[in-house]
């Protein structure tokens, strides 16, 4: 059986979105044959994507719409993504998920790093073949392509993916491909002298011998009488200056469909030269209802506020094929080529206003609010023409309210990187339009420094927030809304440079601001509550935080606009509050809970999501069940890793929480290698000085001493104690921990005067920030009876150790771990888990 006659027999068991073949398919057979080789000889080795690079309309897409047909029975999935705007890439590989067997996720991001892993790893599917069509900018689009057993293939017009990918150049037609393709679409009705006079016409062009061989079909006219009519338009449409990309000829094809259309129906032209300044991808057939109910300019409110009008010019373009309309998801799209044409026929100040009509139609169909996560589909539909319409131009103070919704959701679904681009887009042409103190760049401005939070960019988040602050200050009053939104800004981000005292003060300013503005229930002033209460945390207070996270957590939890990323914040923020109190098996139990919810509403992927998954992790390993811990905690450090690197504080603190999971179950050899490596990476991401770059030596010297090395342990612990006395204060959480490992490291050497005065120094700083009956009291009255009986203290020693066990007991069990080893009058060490910022 030939490979063809077997392509004929045999079918992949996924094939999704792929073109239907066409039937009028001509030559190609060696680019056919060349493809089909090269893919095969560089998968072999590395699987990497073949690259179809050409000029737009010379045919890349049919080709690789044939090769998929053709070849159909080697593969076992198939997939064609549609990669116009690299920002839809994501939600087409997201959609991948319940084809490859992975469960529901609604964060695109994370998602989308699912399906790559999957596809990747060869199961389900390892003969799989994934298909980017027109994937313009190699940057964009390289971080989505899978490297695995399958093959990629990737449509383009630049020229640059030969620098990145095995390539294969596409060119127009030859003369006799062209002369055989029009006979074949025309059914033989033409002969070769017409065939050849029409393909010199359109220069060979397959995109515009496509065109033309429909309208003769169609219409049944004459070859003469098409060619004059050619010949017509030509001379009219080189008066236009066309861009040399396009060729006069196809032009001159498509003018004719326009014209014909516009003497029968000229509200579908209207309609139609709208649809050209949207971008490429499907447009949602709402926006007309939608937006044209609340926004809308003249040229199409007649038009649009018709909706038997509206339906009858669709109705039409579709029936020229001048639109493509896909009743499953409800959406039209137009041609990028017969777009530009549209667009370079329309005047100067026609285009405006089409453009401005543009702007409105997408802001007046823009949901009210980007944090609910039931919105997200229709802003991800929306996203795709924001750059195409131009629509960053716009002064419109609403269409400016839209984008910024728009990176607000890039924000809260965690397209971090994404949000980041069209910020700086933003900023650099608002301020270039309307000055650097306008309220839409400065609010622009302090999404920006959420974004740089996000990525870890402490100090570009402190050098943005601490000027826009007082540039709010100086441009609005001190009370209004977008000022007080700075100052929450300007708090996280002293949060993120480790001034915890001076962030809980700023905190405790806009969270009274917002009460006198909004009243205490408030979404705004919820939310700043919870950043108030994350303050407390980091300032070792954890039952005030935990009092003002109860509070926000019931009111929240009965609100369903609210958006389920920040009520899983809140849940995780109350859970850590509890654990960080000593109660590990509560923890624990909520912990399961939170993370099972962010699963289901964000994603498995999502950032909040694997923040809840970090948490949990280190709640069981709290209580004892590590082994449960490590392989959670190693599934969510790899995910991290694989969401931000290596050098994200995010996945920085799981590698730790995984180092912490991996000691408690005596690998200490990998415990060891994965806190040195964090510890690198520390002072470049916060600072030389920062509480978490000290605190992260406690883990490390701890490890140090388990594996003989007491001396330098010793010396570590001296020096993160000192670090974090400066920063934090002798009774926060941290110095504490510190203390109690560097007494054990001295009773380790022998020193145990010096390390019953260091227990009994560190006792008292415990008990006036925490009560006796917090892990932490108990773990060092624990060890100091240890060096009170090592110094002759017995009488007192025995007094507090009963006292301790008594406690043990009553608030961690008598099974659990330190319990057991305070029974049996071992030393407990402590360490740290770094919490979000």
């Amino acid at each position: 059986m030939t490979e063809n006659s077997y392509s004929m027999a045999q079918g992949p068991k996924v094939w999704e979105k792929v073109p239907k073949r066409n039937p009028n398919f001509t030559g190609r057979n060696d680019l056919l044959t060349a493809l089909r080789k090269s893919i095969n000889t560089v998968t072999a080795v590395v699987a990497q994507p073949q690259a179809l690079q050409g000029l737009g309309g010379v045919g890349k897409t049919q080709l690789a719409i044939e090769y998929a047909w053709q070849y159909r029975a080697h593969y076992e999935f198939v997939w064609w993504i549609s990669a116009d705007q690299p920002v839809l890439v994501p939600s087409a590989l997201a959609a991948m998920g319940p084809a490859l067997g992975l469960p529901p996720a609604t964060g695109v991001e994370q998602a989308t790093q699912a399906v790559l892993r999957t596809l990747e790893s060869g199961t389900p599917y390892r003969s799989w073949l994934v298909i980017f069509d027109n994937a313009e900018e190699p940057e964009y689009i390289k971080d989505f392509i899978p490297r695995g057993p399958g093959h990629v293939l990737i449509t383009s017009r630049n020229s640059r993916w030969s620098d990145h990918e095995p390539t294969i150049q596409v060119d127009v037609f030859e003369r006799q491909e062209s002369v055989d393709f029009l006979r074949k679409r025309l059914r033989g009705t033409v002969g070769e002298a017409d065939a050849d006079l029409i393909a010199e016409k359109l220069g060979d062009l397959p995109l515009a011998l496509e065109q033309a061989g429909a309208l003769l079909a169609r219409t049944l006219m004459p070859v003469e009488e098409y060619v004059a009519l050619l010949d017509e338009q030509t001379s009219r449409l080189l008066s236009l200056e066309k861009a040399p990309m396009y060729p006069q000829s196809m032009t001159a094809a498509w003018q004719l469909s326009v014209s014909q259309l516009e003497d029968r129906v000229p509200e579908a032209v209207e309609v139609l030269r709208c649809c050209a300044f949207f971008g490429p991808e499907p447009i949602p057939r709402d926006v007309f209802r939608r937006g044209g109910n609340r926004s809308v300019g003249p040229r199409l409110a007649p038009i649009l506020s018709d909706p038997i009008l509206l339906a009858s010019a669709l109705s039409n373009l579709e029936r020229y094929a001048l639109v493509k309309a896909e009743p499953n998801t409800r959406t039209l799209q137009v041609h990028r080529l017969n777009q530009a044409l549209l667009r370079d026929e329309t005047p100067e100040k026609e285009r405006g206003e089409f453009r401005h009509e543009v702007h409105l139609l997408l802001a007046g169909s823009a949901p009210d609010n980007p944090d609910d996560t039931s919105k997200w589909a229709s802003f991800e539909e929306l996203a795709a023409h924001l750059r195409p319409s131009g629509l960053i131009d716009c002064v419109d103070p609403g269409v400016r309210k839209f984008a910024l919704d728009l990176v607000r959701y890039m924000y809260v679904r965690g397209s971090y990187t994404q949000a980041q681009a069209l910020l700086d887009e933003y900023i650099e042409k608002w301020t270039e339009k309307s000055g650097a103190r306008h309220p839409n760049v400065l609010s622009a401005r302090v999404h920006l420094g959420n974004v740089y939070r996000a990525l870890a960019l402490y100090d570009k988040a402190y050098d943005l927030d601490s000027v826009t602050w007082e540039l709010m200050r100086e441009s609005l009053r001190h009370d209004h809304a977008d000022t007080i939104w700075a100052t929450s800004s300007y708090a996280a981000t002293l949060r993120g440079r480790g001034e915890f005292s001076r962030a809980r003060e700023v905190d405790q300013e806009a969270v009274e601001a917002y009460e006198r503005l909004h009243g205490e229930d408030d979404i705004l002033t919820l939310r700043s509550r919870n950043n108030l209460a994350v303050d407390y945390a980091l300032t070792s207070d954890y039952d005030q935080a935990r009092e003002i996270l109860q509070k926000v957590y019931r009111k929240v939890s009965v609100e369903e606009n609210m958006g389920s990323r920040f009520f899983l914040q809140i849940w995780s923020n109350l859970n850590r509050a509890v654990r960080l109190s000593g109660r590990f098996q509560a923890a624990a139990d909520m912990g399961e809970d939170l993370h099972t919810y962010g699963g289901t509403h964000l994603g498995e992927d999502h950032p909040n999501t694997l923040l809840a998954a970090k948490d949990y992790a280190i709640s069981l390993r709290r209580t004892g069940q590590v082994g449960e811990a490590v392989e959670l905690m190693r599934d969510t450090y790899k995910r991290l890793q694989r969401l931000y690197g290596d050098r994200h504080g995010d996945t920085m603190a799981a590698a730790l929480g995984l180092s912490n999971a991996l000691r408690a179950a005596g690998e200490l050899e990998a415990a060891g290698q994965l806190a040195e490596e964090a510890l690198l990476y520390y002072p470049s991401v916060f600072g030389d000085d920062h509480p978490f770059t000290h605190a992260v030596r406690i883990n490390q010297a701890l490890l140090l001493r388990l594996s003989g090395d007491v001396a330098t342990a010793r010396q570590m612990n001296q020096r993160a104690l000192a670090g974090l006395t400066e920063r934090v204060g002798r009774a926060h959480d941290y110095t504490v921990s510190c203390a109690v490992n560097l007494q054990n490291d001295l009773a380790a050497l022998g020193e145990h005067d010096r390390a019953r005065q260091l227990g009994e120094e560190n006792y008292r700083a415990i008990r006036t920030h925490f009560s006796e009956d917090h892990y932490l009291s108990m773990i060092c009255a624990a060890n100091l009876s240890i060096d009170l009986r090592e110094t002759g203290a017995a009488e007192e020693a025995d007094r507090l150790h009963a006292e301790t066990m008594k406690r043990f007991a009553l608030h961690m069990g008598q099974d659990h771990p330190d319990s057991l080893a305070a029974a049996s009058g071992l030393r407990i060490d402590t360490d740290f888990d770094p919490p979000p910022l």
